[in-house]
């Protein structure tokens, strides 16, 4: 499903600035979120407050408590934010008088 997401979004890349073409912006954008919400994540994890069904993730998980689904979704949906983000406020200039 996320790559879903991203495939529908990559035309996105085109008609806004570019969000994988600038790497470093990108990352700087990014991780902030990525690193909060991992954290959140496992400090929940950890005090009970929830849990992943096993049948619903791979079982692979980082330091043997988030799933790495979890984490792929931490990177996948901003990224999908942001191309949106991008696209959408390179085409409002070019469609507002004074933009």
């Amino acid at each position: 499903m996320l790559g879903v997401c991203l495939l529908i979004t990559m035309p996105l890349e085109w008609m806004g600035r570019g969000v994988y073409r600038r790497g470093p912006e990108l990352a700087r954008a990014v991780t902030p979120v990525l690193l909060v919400l991992v954290v959140w994540d496992v400090v929940a994890i950890l005090r009970g407050h929830w849990s992943f069904h096993p049948e619903a993730t791979t079982g692979v998980t980082i330091g043997g408590v988030l799933p790495i689904e979890e984490v792929l979704f931490f990177l996948a949906i901003p990224i999908c934010a942001l191309l949106t983000y991008e696209a959408v406020q390179e085409r409002s200039e070019r469609w507002l008088p004074n933009g």
